[in-house]
């Protein structure tokens, strides 16, 4: 790195070569560790996967930061896990661990005062202590069953004191034995759903029937309905793009969206209003089963190009109807521009 001192970088063509130079710097040493792994990588892994308390992960300073962060991946990818800060740990947290808790504790050095002075005390409770560090004949990896190594890196900053490599490197083996450890344990999609509720990705990783309007609050019409009767029916509290057009048996016959009545009009065909709705529905619509990843609905609405996709049961009767107005942030931009409506076309 020190060919680029902070001095010189004065462009903003230093700084772009500055910059890939520093994730350069980053990846080959992760690279590096990664060809590193050995057996201690897959003990730990299973005694992660073997523990039946929580993962205890502890740092101070960036490699705290780094614990909190490989922490959280543990406990949403299936391995109970909770963060312990060393220094409060000194000053009761230690209660808070279990007897069937292991300990996994992160310093770089393998020198850390903070995570030295805790050392005895998990070693007295008798919890096993998985470490990541950089020297397996530290302190920390004396007083550890397994040791996983960073290796020996060097700093990306310029002055080469600045964590940066070393804690991409922390961070990279915490992931590795997170997701080495949900691999073993065959963690599955519904599980990891289960996890993340909230945000873009527990919405996409719901189920169809958690975001579609039920059939009560959608519009409905029988085949032998006019057109007109139709539109004239009072709207549901929630106005939708489409009516689903059910059989007599419950079964979904076809669907009618307001782009197709925008399409009688501009072919002046108004005479059609007239007619039954079945003679000018689109005839066994795409629709998605109940059950269904809402992800997997929504890419089927992005190839498709719909605004609307009916919710049906094994039987082929509609329960609700995914609307794309309720799917904002969802979806891409460039199909939410088409919002206001490009019809369900016929099932290939």
């Amino acid at each position: 790195m020190g060919e680029y001192d902070p001095v010189h970088i004065q462009t903003d063509s230093d700084v772009l070569a500055h910059g890939r130079l520093i994730l350069r710097a980053e990846g080959r040493a992760i690279l590096d560790a990664a060809e590193g792994l050995g057996d201690s990588f897959c003990r730990a892994v299973r005694v992660i996967e073997a523990c039946t308390g929580s993962v205890v992960v502890t740092g101070i300073g960036k490699a705290g930061l780094v614990a909190r962060k490989i922490s959280a991946t543990l406990a949403s990818t299936g391995t109970p896990s909770h963060f312990l800060h060393p220094t409060e740990a000194m000053h009761g947290d230690l209660g808070t661990m279990r007897r069937d808790d292991i300990v996994l504790a992160i310093s770089q050095s393998g020198e850390t005062e903070e995570i030295t002075r805790l050392l005895p005390h998990m070693t007295a409770s008798g919890h096993t202590i998985i470490a990541i560090t950089a020297h397996a004949n530290s302190t920390l990896g004396r007083a550890a069953h397994v040791v996983v190594p960073s290796g020996s890196v060097q700093e990306a900053c310029a002055l080469g004191l600045a964590p940066s490599t070393s804690t991409s490197v922390l961070l990279a083996l915490g992931d590795g034995l997170a997701l080495a450890t949900s691999g073993l344990r065959k963690f599955t999609p519904d599980e990891f759903a289960a996890r993340h509720p909230g945000g873009r990705l527990g919405r996409q990783l719901a189920l169809v029937e958690d975001a579609m309007r039920p059939l009560v609050q959608c519009r409905t019409a029988r085949p032998a309905d006019t057109v007109r009767a139709v539109f004239a029916q009072p709207l549901p509290r929630r106005r939708t793009g489409a009516v689903m057009i059910i059989d007599e048996d419950g079964t979904l016959a076809g669907l009618f969206t307001d782009s197709d009545l925008a399409r009688l009009f501009e072919r002046r065909n108004d005479s059609a209003i007239d007619e039954p709705i079945g003679r000018v529905m689109t005839a066994r619509p795409t629709t998605i089963l109940v059950g269904t990843r809402l992800g997997d609905a929504v890419a089927a609405l992005e190839t498709r190009r719909f605004s609307e996709l009916p919710v049906v049961d094994g039987a082929g009767c509609p329960l609700g109807l995914l609307d794309i107005v309720d799917l904002v942030g969802l979806l891409p931009a460039e199909l939410l521009e088409l919002a206001s409506g490009s019809p369900n076309a016929a099932a290939a």
